[in-house]
């Protein structure tokens, strides 16, 4: 089966025509293109993604199913119910939005996804994202303890569609923090899903389950219409999870 060639400025194919799963890379839908601010734009409103490693083009992908975290089922196991409240009532600790953008993706192309080595996070991948977030569609939830940057996330958001790329973390728990915090924004402000792509089990033990992917095209399409709240963050945020009764779960 050949896979589409795209110059830049060309249109991404349908989600739906990806591969799937007797084709030789389930999720593949097309390769080369352009990283610019309106491909990515285009692509994130229709749950495409670029991933691609150092020597290879441009690669675009679009998984059925897609692990997706609903936010109303985020699973706050007792540990972490501890470690959030210790955090929200410490001084030194604070949450904070788009304060080190470009901290936050250099530190998250240190750490391998899925188990490869090296990165997916390329110099050009940072450059498109920046200017992303520029453009006011690619954002960081940083966790800061004792001055410093101690993990974080960054993620695209377009109206009330949130795509999570990738976190990191230099003590621990803060990527989980950053994670939890999150989850209290898009709560608080009535966005109810993050596509989170990929299925690994850290997502799945925090709550994150698999979608059909023609189910997420169709919550994005209603979803990126929204009006995009401000990305700032208040600790009353935090009620929309430690208020909540405790989990049972550990």
């Amino acid at each position: 089966m050949q896979l589409p060639w795209l110059d830049p400025g060309d249109p991404l194919p349908d989600a739906a025509s990806a591969w799937g799963d007797s084709d030789p890379v389930p999720g593949l839908l097309a390769a080369g293109g352009g990283l610019d601010v309106a491909s990515l734009l285009q692509a994130y409103s229709n749950c495409i993604f670029p991933w691609f490693s150092e020597g290879q083009p441009i690669l675009w992908w679009s998984p059925d199913p897609r692990m997706v975290l609903d936010v109303s089922r985020f699973r706050l196991h007792r540990s972490l119910r501890k470690t959030l409240a210790r955090f929200r009532s410490t001084q030194r600790c604070e949450i904070r939005i788009d304060h080190g953008f470009e901290a936050v993706i250099s530190a998250c192309s240190q750490a391998p996804r899925m188990g490869q080595t090296g990165t997916w996070i390329l110099p050009e991948m940072v450059r498109a994202y920046t200017a992303l977030h520029r453009a006011g569609h690619a954002h960081t939830v940083e966790t800061w303890i004792d001055g410093e940057l101690a993990g974080g996330l960054y993620c695209v958001s377009i109206g009330h569609a949130v795509f999570g790329e990738s976190m990191f973390a230099r003590r621990a728990d803060a990527s989980k923090i950053a994670l939890a915090a999150l989850v209290c924004f898009c709560r608080r402000h009535g966005i109810t899903m993050i596509d989170c792509q990929q299925n690994t089990a850290h997502l799945a033990s925090l709550g994150a389950r698999e979608m059909p992917r023609e189910r997420l095209v169709s919550h994005v399409a209603h979803a990126r219409l929204k009006t995009s709240p401000a990305w700032r963050f208040d600790l009353v945020y935090w009620n929309e999870l430690l208020s909540a009764r405790p989990s049972s779960t550990t």
